[in-house]
């Protein structure tokens, strides 16, 4: 029996790779890479929600291009820059694209009947994010130029506090701005973040705010640390979130993946 009812959008959502060269990033990546080749169905798309690189270097976009190559051979790649990553040589290595220079990069990709929006929240040389006034103006156009289209909204750095003073203190400034555009564009779902390491869900102008875990490692929260501990832990395995966009109501999954 056949059913008119439209098929789901499904995207992998990863975010903090931060590959530095070193060994232990690098097969952390590989893992969630294989793990998502193996899948025996098919995604609309994966996103990747910022800090590719830990330094901003050439090389490290390179060695991210590498590991991410088989993903983007079988579904679309997406990807937006962090605190971590530097935009010139996200823009000319790992996006491959012919222009350079310190502009932000946004970008906008339509998925199985979705519009996925992609802002750069990332301040050259600071560790806190802002979306710029011609991001701003720019998404507030993408959105209206497809009003019929559900949409998701990317960015790096969550917009509102999650309850990780570290993380909270580096997040995402002046964002009744973002609030703003959204509150003129209701086929608006979700908003899609990185930058906490952890899973977190929450709301932000009136839709579901939702982070990706870290797949370098993992935030810890406050009840979770001992006295004077680094706030975040390398002993878990990566993680990695699944999002289904069906008939304007997004259900999210998430997945760890075994490095052994």
């Amino acid at each position: 029996m056949s059913s008119d009812r439209p098929a789901p959008t499904v995207l992998a959502h990863l975010s903090d790779l931060h590959l530095d060269g070193g060994p232990r990033a690098t097969a952390r990546t590989r893992a969630v890479v294989a793990h998502l080749l193996d899948l025996p169905g098919t995604l609309d798309g994966v996103l990747v929600t910022g800090d590719l690189a830990d330094h901003g270097t050439d090389d490290e976009y390179r060695l991210a291009a590498e590991l991410l190559a088989p993903l983007a051979d079988r579904h679309p790649l997406l990807v937006c820059p962090g605190n971590h990553d530097a935009r010139e040589p996200f823009r000319r290595v790992l996006l491959g694209a012919g222009e350079s220079g310190d502009a932000p990069v946004n970008q906008v990709r339509d998925l199985a009947g979705t519009r996925v929006v992609l802002c750069d929240s990332s301040i050259p040389g600071r560790s806190e994010g802002r979306l710029a006034p011609e991001t701003l103006r720019w998404l507030d156009a993408t959105l209206a130029a497809a009003p019929r289209l559900p949409a998701l909204v990317a960015l790096h750095h969550p917009p509102v506090d999650l309850g990780l003073p570290y993380i909270d203190r580096i997040g995402l400034r002046d964002a009744a701005g973002l609030a703003a555009v959204l509150d003129r564009h209701p086929q608006v779902t979700a908003v899609l973040c990185g930058h906490a390491h952890t899973a977190a869900a929450t709301t932000f102008a009136g839709r579901p705010l939702l982070c990706a875990p870290g797949v370098v490692s993992t935030a810890l929260l406050p009840w979770e640390q001992e006295p004077g501990q680094s706030w975040k832990t390398e002993d878990g395995d990566p993680a990695l979130t699944f999002h289904l966009l069906h008939e304007g109501r997004l259900t999210s999954h998430h997945r760890t993946v075994r490095t052994a």
